[in-house]
């Protein structure tokens, strides 16, 4: 009898912490309505960028890649985590997520400020004027921001 009331214990409290699945906000994501995000990489904290970039790539695994528009801008000290040759290990998970078709983009004023030629930023990389002012208008654009 005890082990009866022990089983029925146990799986009463397994199935009390199943996770509860998202419930998608209308319109639901598709090719035709993707969900967008836009990150910012403002420093050279090597954990903080792995974890941006460990973001995005779970918003695309949940999303699907089909489903998602992916943007990361690049400005003061970030813009080195899109440097060719400044860290490996980052660049070659820039590279990676740059299959998945993320955008990833560096500050002009920055890079004019840091004397960074675009030749040194991994292949891929768009620059623009300014990196704050790329963010203020893909949030207008309806992109969601995002600062883990």
């Amino acid at each position: 009898m005890i082990r009866v009331i022990s089983i029925w214990l146990l799986l009463a409290i397994s199935f009390t912490f199943l996770p509860a699945e998202t419930e998608f906000a209308e319109p639901k994501p598709s090719m035709e309505n993707p969900r967008k995000f836009v990150f910012p990489i403002t420093t050279w904290d090597r954990d903080e960028i792995n974890h941006i970039l460990g973001s995005a790539n779970n918003v695309i695994k949940f999303y699907g890649v089909d489903n998602t528009e992916v943007v990361i801008v690049a400005y003061s000290q970030g813009i080195k985590a899109l440097l060719n040759h400044h860290d490996n290990k980052i660049r070659k998970r820039v590279k990676s997520l740059m299959t998945y078709d993320v955008e990833f983009i560096a500050c002009g004023n920055t890079m004019k400020t840091l004397k960074i030629d675009k030749k040194e930023l991994i292949e891929g990389v768009e620059v623009v004027t300014a990196g704050i002012v790329e963010l203020i208008e893909r949030q207008l654009r309806g992109y969601i921001y995002i600062r883990p």
